[in-house]
């Protein structure tokens, strides 16, 4: 363990020309490497992803947003974790500074929308703090503030030179349809006993049928939604919503949503939940949340014109698209060309999409950005890989096959580098938490090694590398979903509480706003490294060498005029490596951005490298032209 010592003890052991120091180590940021301008490529971001509501509390009369009564009325239960919390945006912009210190230039916050604050079976009711339970898509949720404090929120990033990228949703909203077949006194015995409405599909349950128990013939004419049916024409034959289930929405919510064409059934699917598998994945009700009718002319229209205006109020930089993969891909040919040339016209030509496909092969992951036309997608297949690595101790080989599929997205490897990459999320859990899983016995030296070297491979790999909030402070999480949705400030969930933190002693029961934390240090140095030095933000990239068997990856990356050459070299081995890798022959003087770098090359065309246990090393050089 004293070479993981030792590579720890190395953390701040440089300094960067023209940076300046945060939390005792070097630190640049955007002004001084000159790329604070908000009309900057993607690829430049360093994101940071957090959750309002687990954040900070600025304005704690927003607690309840407004409701009177119990947590069941109003949401809010500091001591559960599938509640509210009292987190908001006039917390997150004051703690602006502190994320702008990690080195992120750009901001992806959950929805702000308003939510159903209550929702589930009783016993099992969790409030929308989360804020994928959309009732008002036009306003921001009033535990979380209000339209002003989000205005208030993008301006000052702005003038920070950060971005802003909203989460929203077009899949579906919350939860307020009802099937008499489920929820009604004669409810099916899947639903009784498992709280499951089952599915049910178009060809057991097609939209147009001869006749009703009455006779009554229903949406006669309608044609289905195969792709020359999506029209305005065909849809106008839909007029009755009880082909699969007879849907109705209760009284005191039949004007729930907002806009108001949301409060009518004809406009979803109707069919039951989904099983994330087949038609059932887009047609299907998610986890019980109203399914929108998204092949509908109606729908899609409808969708344009509420995310346009938010473009147009608050000026953000881009969007961040929860659950695309459960979308039918006419809806996203449409939506993505009319966002994007909305954007431009209101001067945004930076604006980025990426869309949430949950799937780990990059192949199924391309689809999306091919058939789909999405932009680009969060790349699930990275965080996968680097996991394998780092926590399951697969070989190196596993990331360099990720990278030769990098051609398949549209776009190609320019795509690639645009992707947003992670180590982990709101949903699956966080990087720490998987590793202590897998090894409960492993000491936390390594830990926080093995975490730090996650980040690096992030942080310099082809993507855009993106920060779960509270990963800096050495947040574990027990799991996924709730478990992994811990409060920066003081905590009061008693399962947050009682976790370990890496590299602390402090635990989630008190703030956590460290910026002399190791991996708040660590992180905000790699990113220090990454906006210096334009390669490794924008630079093509290349694989120099990976193991069959062992940690061991060698990156090169290509200044864009191709002028220099970067290489980045991983060891995810217990024990210190050396390997000769191929390198441009014009390739002569090496300089060290971060490790102990060989000066020269011992010949043209190729360098040596020794890379400490769990460490990295990144070294640089200038081209020469060959002597003739």
């Amino acid at each position: 363990m004293k070479v993981i010592h030792a590579c720890l003890a190395r953390l701040c052991g440089f300094v960067l020309a023209g940076a300046v120091s945060v939390a005792g180590c070097a630190v640049s940021t955007a002004n001084s490497q000159g790329i604070s301008d908000l009309d900057r490529p993607p690829e430049d971001e360093v994101i940071y992803f957090v959750m309002p509501d687990r954040f900070e509390n600025g304005d704690p009369s927003n607690d309840r947003g407004g409701l009177e009564g119990g947590p069941l009325e109003t949401g809010f239960d500091p001591t559960h974790k599938g509640f509210y919390h009292g987190g908001d945006l006039a917390g997150l912009t004051a703690r602006l500074g502190y994320i702008q210190g990690l080195g992120a230039t750009a901001i992806w916050l959950t929805p702000i929308f308003e939510n159903k604050p209550v929702q589930g079976p009783p016993g099992l009711e969790s409030s929308g703090y989360h804020g994928y339970w959309i009732t008002d898509f036009t306003n921001v949720d009033p535990h979380l503030g209000t339209r002003e404090e989000f205005r208030a929120f993008v301006e000052a990033a702005h003038a920070r030179g950060m971005k802003v990228y909203m989460d929203i949703i077009t899949n579906h909203t919350a939860d307020v349809i009802k099937y008499a077949e489920c929820h009604g006194p004669d409810a099916l015995a899947d639903y009784r006993e498992q709280g499951i409405c089952p599915y049910r599909s178009l060809g057991d349950y097609p939209f147009t049928t001869v006749g009703d128990a009455n006779g009554t013939p229903i949406n006669h004419g309608f044609l289905g939604l195969g792709a020359g049916d999506l029209t305005g024409e065909n849809f106008a034959r839909l007029t009755r919503p009880d082909y699969a289930y007879t849907p109705y929405v209760p009284r005191e919510e039949r004007d729930a949503k907002t806009p108001a064409w949301l409060n009518d059934p004809i406009h979803y699917h109707n069919r039951g939940d989904t099983r994330f598998e087949g038609e059932n994945s887009r047609l299907g009700d998610f986890a019980g949340l109203d399914d929108l009718m998204t092949e509908s002319p109606v729908v899609v229209d409808g969708m344009i014109e509420i995310y346009k205006q938010w473009i147009t109020d608050y000026r953000v930089d881009g969007f961040r698209i929860d659950t695309a993969r459960h979308v039918n891909p006419e809806f996203w040919q449409q939506f993505i060309p009319a966002i994007e040339t909305h954007a431009r016209a209101e001067g945004i030509d930076h604006f980025h999409i990426f869309g949430e496909v949950y799937e780990f092969d990059p192949g199924q992951l391309a689809v999306f950005t091919t058939r789909d036309q999405l932009p680009t997608v969060l790349d699930f297949a990275f965080q996968g890989r680097v996991r394998g690595l780092l926590v399951d101790g697969a070989p190196a080989r596993e990331l360099e096959r990720l990278f030769e599929v990098d051609a398949v997205y549209a776009g190609g490897e320019a795509t690639a580098r645009r992707l947003p990459t992670f180590l982990g999320n709101h949903d699956m859990g966080r990087f720490a938490g998987m590793l202590a899983e897998a090894h409960p016995e492993m000491a936390a030296e390594e830990q926080l090694a093995r975490v730090r070297l996650a980040h690096a491979v992030m942080m310099f790999s082809r993507g855009v590398p993106t920060i779960y909030y509270g990963d800096e402070q050495g947040f574990v999480s027990d799991g996924g979903d709730q478990a992994a949705r811990e409060d920066m400030f003081a905590s009061e969930v008693a399962s947050y509480n009682d976790n370990a933190l890496l590299g602390t002693d402090a635990t989630t029961a008190e703030r956590n706003f460290d910026s002399q934390h190791p991996l708040y240090r660590a992180i905000a140095e790699l990113a220090a490294i990454r906006s210096a030095h334009t390669a490794l933000r924008q630079g093509p990239q290349a694989v120099r060498h990976s193991d069959l068997e062992g940690g061991l990856i060698v990156l090169s990356r290509f200044a864009p005029d191709r002028n220099s050459e970067y290489v980045i070299a991983f060891n995810a081995d217990l024990t210190e490596r050396q390997v000769n890798i191929p390198v441009d022959g014009r390739a002569r003087d090496w300089v060290s951005a971060h490790g102990v770098c060989q000066p020269t090359s011992p010949t043209p065309g190729a360098y040596s490298l020794t890379v400490p246990a769990l460490d990295f090393l990144v070294c640089h050089a200038e081209f020469v032209e060959p002597v003739e």
